[in-house]
């Protein structure tokens, strides 16, 4: 069992920065894939990143390729997400999720971003 709580969200203009952490508890976190999701009001749930276990391999939706970069701490048991340049586009509230090698197995109770024109 894999435990994720979000923070570090909030409401910051366009072009402005936010930095999203997931802290994680629970057993063999640094065995899992990490990855983000976000859902705006309306929509469906979608895929924003995603870091290997080891931090090596990371891949990012084509619309915050660029402007996200997401990261991990296997020592402190957190997943982080930088997010530069954001766009009011980028509102949602952002999910962090565990894969156990099979499907996103593990996910957050989420985190608001909110961007102003």
């Amino acid at each position: 069992q894999v435990q994720l709580v979000e923070s570090g969200g909030g409401l910051v203009q366009a072009g402005g920065s936010l930095r999203l952490s997931c802290a994680t508890s629970g057993r063999a976190f640094s065995s899992y894939a990490m990855g983000w999701f976000r859902q705006a009001p309306g929509k469906d749930r979608e895929f924003v990143a995603r870091i290997s276990w080891s931090g090596v391999v990371t891949n990012y939706a084509d619309s915050v390729k660029g402007r996200f970069t997401i990261s991990r701490d296997n020592a402190k048991n957190m997943v982080y997400l930088q997010m530069n340049n954001l766009e009011p586009e980028d509102t949602a509230v952002y999910y962090c999720a565990a894969h156990d090698g099979e499907s996103w197995m593990y996910w957050g109770q989420g985190t608001q971003v909110t961007v102003s024109s």
